[in-house]
């Protein structure tokens, strides 16, 4: 007696190979275009949304500066920091006011004791007003007209020969020694210095 296929079984194998093939991922041998049409909503905006998610600067996004501390013979010399990009004046003097590191010549010191801030910078033609906290005033002797010209040779460096620089402490204008030893209220500049 010859053995009939069972119907529903054999139905149901081949409507469990037609949706294993309907579920296979097509593939092709190069990419093709695919009508505007086609893509799914808000693919081809040139404006996607925004976001909430913020970004850490990169550790590429730093430039070098130069700031002015003091050789063994006291006198001004440049050593290179990083800080990090755009890099405003006020970055530029909070990395003076870090001090020498161990990777800075031997010998090289500071006049600015670490308790000193910047308060802020501002900057109008020519003239940069530094903004000290109140350490800065307390500092006597001569280390006042080294730190002074600390700041100042490294203000210059970044805006230029001719800026002049003003001094304040708590937002009060201040005078400030310069290399002939004498008080001036008014801007100084790197040549009062040299």
């Amino acid at each position: 007696m010859r053995r009939r296929p069972n119907v529903p079984v054999l139905a149901g194998l081949v409507l469990m190979a037609a949706l294993a093939t309907g579920c296979a991922i097509p593939t092709q041998s190069a990419p093709s275009t695919m009508a505007p049409s086609k893509v799914p909503f808000d693919l081809l905006n040139p404006h996607p949304p925004s976001t909430t998610t913020t970004t850490q600067p990169k550790p590429s996004s730093y430039v070098a500066v130069q700031v002015f501390f003091l050789d063994t013979s006291d006198a001004l010399t440049a050593v290179q920091r990083f800080v990090a990009a755009p890099a405003p004046l006020a970055a530029v003097l909070s990395a003076l006011l870090e001090g020498p590191s161990s990777s800075d010549p031997a010998g090289t010191s500071t006049a600015i004791p670490s308790n000193v801030r910047v308060l802020s910078v501002t900057t109008q033609t020519g003239i940069v007003t530094v903004n000290m906290n109140a350490a800065f005033g307390a500092i006597t002797g001569n280390s006042i007209e080294e730190a002074v010209g600390q700041i100042v040779a490294t203000v210059v460096t970044e805006e230029g020969a001719t800026t002049g620089v003003l001094f304040e402490i708590n937002g009060q204008r201040t005078s400030v020694p310069i290399a002939n030893g004498s008080q001036v209220s008014g801007p100084v500049y790197l040549i009062d210095f040299l």
